[in-house]
């Protein structure tokens, strides 16, 4: 194979990778949308308040993996529930902006948090649940057993999530976020759907958080910020779905993993802010030709 067409092969690869923690923060994003209206600044902090939680529990308190994990998770639920229940639930009948600007708050309160605790290590690292890679043949791509397995927990939950929607549960959820007025009426409880959808995106968000971490060094802001920065390509992938559409969050992700990856091919490389550039300009481009996104079904576009 060629010297370009193996970059290509290479950066195709490592983006779909990427994509699946863009594809689970675009899913939790997508979730709230649909349930609120709320474009949750926030999505990104759950996830990496999970990683410092399960980072403390593994390295500093000397638990297993799997109980670090559950306590992650645990802890970004609760972080997600009491985001709802503090500051969403209150702003209820305030402008969207308002709201926004409040799940921004709980994202900065918590990075302030996260640099308080961990203040005397700056910079962090977690084992991976599987330390080993093996190379693409062909191509010779890098793929940690690590990305798989995020890979992996990607396609059970779209596959939980697309089950859950059509179950009676699901249907009563959806119908609270459509109709909720009517949905009171008939005996719907609108204040648990919408804790128990805020619950879904902060687990989402965790295990984004979680399963990325070992991948790279972390600090405070990890997922909104910091090395990890999948708060705005997790925006991008939702935008590319329409903010409604989960099946079209799942492959906005890979697609918006696969053009930022674009941007380290060797004739790139000199060119500033080449994946930030590709990034925006292909949402540009997508929102100017199909402004409803492009991982949209007819339906949800005519609707």
């Amino acid at each position: 194979m060629s010297g370009l067409g193996q970059e290509v092969g290479v950066a195709i690869v490592t983006g779909l990778l990427q994509g699946c923690v863009y594809a689970l923060v675009a899913l939790g994003i997508v979730l709230v949308f649909r349930a609120s209206g709320v474009f949750n600044f926030a999505q990104a902090e759950f996830g990496t308040t999970g990683l410092f939680a399960a980072y403390a529990a593994l390295t500093l308190w000397g638990w297993s993996y799997s109980w670090a994990i559950a306590f992650g998770l645990a802890v970004a639920v609760a972080m997600g529930l009491l985001t709802e229940r503090l500051v969403v639930h209150p702003l209820r009948n305030a402008s969207r902006v308002t709201v926004l600007v409040g799940t921004a708050g709980v994202a900065l309160a918590a990075i302030g948090i996260q640099f308080w605790q961990f203040n005397e290590t700056l910079i962090m690292t977690m084992p991976r649940i599987v330390d080993s890679f093996f190379l693409v043949p062909v191509i010779g791509a890098p793929v940690t057993v690590q990305q798989l397995i995020t890979l992996g927990v990607l396609v059970v939950a779209s596959l939980v999530l697309a089950l859950f929607f059509r179950s009676p549960a699901g249907l009563t959820i959806q119908a609270a976020q459509q109709e909720p007025t009517a949905a009171e009426l008939v005996g719907i409880s609108v204040r648990r759907v919408s804790m128990l959808t805020w619950a879904m995106a902060a687990l989402l968000g965790g295990l984004a958080g979680i399963l990325s971490g070992p991948n790279l060094t972390f600090t405070a802001g990890f997922l909104s910020f910091g090395a990890g920065r999948a708060l705005l390509p997790g925006f991008m992938a939702a935008v590319l779905a329409g903010m409604r559409s989960m099946p079209g969050a799942v492959a906005g992700g890979l697609t918006v993993g696969v053009v930022e990856q674009m941007g380290t091919l060797s004739f790139m490389i000199e060119v500033p802010g080449a994946r930030a550039m590709l990034l925006f300009g292909f949402l540009l481009v997508v929102l100017m030709v199909k402004p409803h996104g492009i991982f949209v079904p007819r339906t949800a576009v005519a609707a």
